[in-house]
């Protein structure tokens, strides 16, 4: 796999197993698959109904956060054409701001990855007991969580083809019916089922910003395809093709989708359920069917999502570990797949779960909007590196070039202090007190390399 450098002093030490002239890559497809698949997991399927309470007006927040969400696609792009080679977010921040802002990058994001694992599973188990542990005993729940956890760790492990074809087929299989939802659904949309158009009772803005703190955090994965660009096919061309498809994509889908649910399903009505595109779904179609049909679709997109995450968890550490920001046992592999990373990060998620199911559901709240501002810090450090580089080395000849590119960062570091914002005073609280906790490791990272400040060898 190819390594993420931070400058030209970097050099990356040997990687077990690393006798293979080079890494199993993968194309265009399944590139957009993995970004549409780790965007789009169980969430979307209950996205409606956390927006019912301020009406259609959300439609607008929604519009809002899909423009910052492609503005920080761009910015992905553009910087995975100019810094090749795995680990997304963490290389960027690494090459502009240095190794301590690289390694609070890969922190980050490590910890966003394996515990937002376990709140999709957790998710995912809601749909799973549809059809089997109907009556939602605790042991069942648990070991159903933790095969939703350990078959896509596995699948990863078997190979990276294995990989790529079951993230296109489950993206596949979850995305056609959610297209069709967010399609032929518009057909049988009826205006009496809105409500008010702003049914918060807070002013406008209120209700947008307030709506627009909970679409945000829907667009976390639209920088999968750049963690993963070592893997990718001429990544330079690929990736900010995968990243910019993949988040418009999903915006038809949430945007439209979402608007389907509303219009098919009374403001009253959906403000209660937790299944809203099957309550759609089923107000369409009549009978039960079409609800199960949608229920199995979305047992489909958790497993996606999972297998596409699982990967990342270990691609993230690993290219910091070649650096030496992570400790080196990160760099093991099998069948050329980051193994000691998926299998690590799987046994935490799996200790998160089975802390969710045994009465400390407070515990696992908090710990799931610690992930959410955990995700929202590499964003921000990725938007300010390719703002920085435009004003120190970009294109100055180039103005119109320049202010584009520019004004599309702006818009890709505000889209991130407004996600800052809504993840809520306790989670930036305790999601700060997280970050720091990452510099212990830091200081014996640089001690045992016998370094001081920023030095890189």
């Amino acid at each position: 796999m190819t390594t993420g450098t931070a400058g030209p002093e970097a050099t990356a030490p040997p990687e077990p197993g690393a006798d293979q002239p080079r890494p199993s890559r993968f194309g265009l497809p399944t590139a957009t698959a993995l970004v549409v698949g780790s965007v789009i997991g169980t969430g979307v399927f209950g996205l409606p109904s956390a927006l019912a309470a301020f009406g259609p007006i959300s439609l607008v927040a929604f519009v809002l956060v899909t423009i910052g969400a492609l503005a920080l696609a761009l910015t992905f792009g553009a910087l995975s054409k100019r810094i090749s080679g795995s680990g997304g977010p963490y290389v960027y921040a690494r090459d502009a701001f240095g190794d301590f802002a690289g390694f609070l990058t890969a922190w980050c994001y490590w910890i966003t990855a394996w515990a937002g694992n376990a709140a999709i599973v957790v998710a995912l188990v809601g749909y799973v007991e549809v059809f089997v542990n109907t009556d939602h005993q605790v042991v069942w729940s648990i070991a159903i969580a933790l095969a939703g956890l350990w078959i896509p760790a596995l699948v990863n492990l078997s190979g990276l083809r294995n990989m790529a074809v079951t993230q296109i087929l489950s993206v596949v299989l979850k995305f056609v019916p959610l297209l069709f939802m967010a399609t032929v659904g518009l057909i049988f949309v009826k205006s009496a089922n809105f409500g008010p158009f702003n049914a918060s009772g807070t002013s406008v803005w209120g209700a947008i910003s307030a709506a627009g703190a909970i679409a945000l955090f829907s667009y976390i994965g639209i920088e999968t395809a750049s963690v993963a660009a070592g893997r990718v096919r001429d990544p330079e061309r690929n990736v900010s093709r995968a990243t910019v498809f993949g988040t418009i994509g999903c915006a038809v889908v949430y945007i439209l989708g979402t608007l389907t649910v509303f219009g098919t399903v009374p403001n009253a009505a959906l403000r209660d359920t937790k299944a809203p595109f099957t309550d759609a779904a089923n107000a369409i179609f009549g009978g039960q069917w079409a609800g199960q049909t949608i229920a199995v679709a979305a047992v489909v997109s958790g497993l996606g999502c999972l297998i596409g995450w699982t990967l990342i968890i270990g691609e993230m550490p690993m290219a910091a570990a070649k650096d030496n920001l992570f400790p080196k046992a990160f760099l093991r592999t099998r069948r050329d797949i980051p193994s000691f990373g998926i299998i690590s990060s799987t046994v935490l998620a799996s200790a998160l779960v089975i802390v969710s199911y045994t009465n400390f559901e407070q515990v696992f709240t908090t710990l799931v909007l610690l992930s959410v501002f955990t995700a929202v810090v590499p964003y921000l450090f990725s938007a300010a590196a390719q703002l920085y580089w435009l004003l120190v080395r970009g294109r100055r000849a180039e103005w119109p070039h320049l202010v584009r590119d520019c004004t599309v960062s702006v818009l890709a570091l505000a889209f991130s202090f407004w996600a800052l914002a809504g993840s809520g005073y306790q989670a930036v609280y305790y999601g700060v007190i997280c970050l720091l906790l990452g510099v212990p490791l830091y200081i014996w990272l640089k001690v045992s390399r016998g370094e001081y400040g920023e030095v890189t060898s």
